[in-house]
């Protein structure tokens, strides 16, 4: 049973196709990163699988249950996290705090589970020391690891990160690589929308690239990367053969 089974969804706003009958399997423990220019698909895919927009057709299974027609909260109890590509955190409120809001009312914790899974959290997206300093004061890394922090706060077996190593620096996003690595290992499903090529190749087991709603190849990293459809329509290169 793989963690998680896209079978034909489809979505579309008026005339049009943001997600063209899309199948995906996501095996338990896989980290799969999904690529594509702007306005592939990517983050409606994610919204899909979350349940943050309905599908107009096609079935999603989470852990061989249909959660095709759960909302989003329902899904996130069962099991669904994920980060935004632009960090909302509750500004006013501490690091600690907002990760407590996500495990009380994400995950559906009781006050005492849901403060050690926060500190749980916070030391595994390595904010353990940054815990009592306001959300709206941090730096763009630490907001993106606040991102990460609140998602793990609910407790999730699949992590949606959506481009969180974007706008960083080298150094940072390489910080926030090492950190995903050792994610990774404790045997998380992660799926992981990243422009960041470096940073997401030291981490996914399989890419899958999207190209107006619609997966036109889906591999190992390495021959995904040199696919010669890949190269055209997400590298703006072409192939010419004699």
């Amino acid at each position: 049973m793989s963690a998680l089974e896209l079978q034909g969804v489809s979505k579309h706003y008026g005339a049009i196709h943001v997600s063209r009958g899309v199948s995906l399997s996501v095996r338990h423990g896989e980290t799969v990163g999904i690529l594509g220019p702007n306005g592939a698909g990517k983050t409606t895919l994610f919204n899909l699988i979350s349940g943050d927009v309905a599908a107009d057709r096609g079935t999603v299974v989470f852990d061989g249950a249909d959660v095709t027609s759960r909302p989003a909260h329902e899904r996130a109890r069962l099991g669904i996290g994920r980060s935004y590509q632009i960090p909302r955190p509750f500004g006013s409120m501490t690091v600690f705090e907002n990760c407590l809001t996500a495990a009380r009312f994400g995950a559906g914790l009781g006050a005492g589970p849901a403060q050690a899974r926060a500190v749980d959290a916070l030391r595994m997206s390595g904010m353990l020391g940054l815990a009592n300093q306001p959300a709206g004061t941090l730096t763009l890394l630490n907001r993106k690891r606040l991102e990460l922090a609140r998602a793990l706060s609910t407790s999730p077996t699949l992590l949606l990160l959506d481009e969180i190593a974007g706008g960083l620096t080298e150094a940072e996003a390489a910080l926030l690589v090492s950190e995903l690595q050792v994610l990774k290992q404790s045997g998380i499903t992660i799926v992981w929308i990243e422009h960041v090529l470096h940073a997401l190749m030291k981490v996914a087991d399989r890419l899958v690239v999207l190209n107006f709603g619609e997966i036109v190849c889906d591999g190992k990293p390495d021959a995904v990367m040199a696919d010669p459809k890949v190269r055209q329509i997400y590298l703006g290169t072409e192939e010419h053969g004699t």
